[in-house]
């Protein structure tokens, strides 16, 4: 079993993902889908950050990432930034949405070393905004070294892959939409159904409308 299938695995058995396609959800931008994906759960489940933990080391391993500082995006992915952090003994800073209004007016929580090198850590890739934003707020405080980011999961969104492109960084998501829907315990008709959300997320209501 690879590694994308077990976390796919553990986001169904945990229900940190449900699909439902009657009814489906609607995201607060907006996109009718249906995929529903809170990672949060995961931190409440020992095993289940585990894995997660061992599966974020094995792509560390595996692509040779070097790095000086782990970055979490705030809020969700925080305690992920944090379990990696501790089990690698690795500083640590998170980064809010934007900068405060107040104070410092500070992005980015925590300290680091001008021109250290970052690892990005992110709870889920949509369109990938997040962890762009994340990591230009790094360069613009700390002029750093964007190393890659990382990921549980990734809807397979092509905006993410066009944005992560556009700003030279590489990502690694544990698992991904099209591996989920594969461990999906329903006809070959439905994973087809469901699989067309990825390929076009803000069409794919009007369309399972007309079927």
């Amino acid at each position: 079993m690879t590694i994308a299938q077990r976390i796919a695995q553990i986001l169904l058995e945990k229900e940190a993902v449900r699909i439902s396609t009657n009814p489906p959800f609607t995201w607060t931008s907006g996109i009718v889908g249906p995929i529903y994906c809170d990672n949060r759960l995961l931190i409440s489940y020992p095993e289940a950050r585990h894995e997660i933990i061992e599966g974020f080391k094995s792509i560390i391993q595996e692509k040779g990432l070097e790095f000086d500082v782990i970055g979490g995006t705030a809020t969700a992915a925080i305690p992920w930034a944090s379990f990696l952090a501790h089990e690698l003994d690795k500083p640590m800073v998170y980064i809010r949405p934007k900068p405060k209004g107040h104070g410092a007016g500070k992005q980015v929580e925590g300290t680091m070393k001008k021109g250290a090198r970052v690892l990005i850590v992110e709870d889920l890739f949509s369109t990938g905004g997040s962890s762009i934003r994340s990591a230009e707020a790094c360069q613009r405080e700390y002029d750093a070294e964007i190393v890659a980011a990382l990921g549980i999961f990734t809807y397979e969104f092509e905006k993410a892959k066009n944005g992560f492109a556009e700003a030279g960084i590489d990502y690694y998501p544990l698992s991904n939409f099209s591996t989920l829907v594969q461990e999906l315990d329903v006809s070959d008709d439905q994973k087809q159904l469901i699989t067309q959300f990825s390929a076009d997320p803000a069409g794919w209501w009007d369309n399972f409308n007309k079927k």
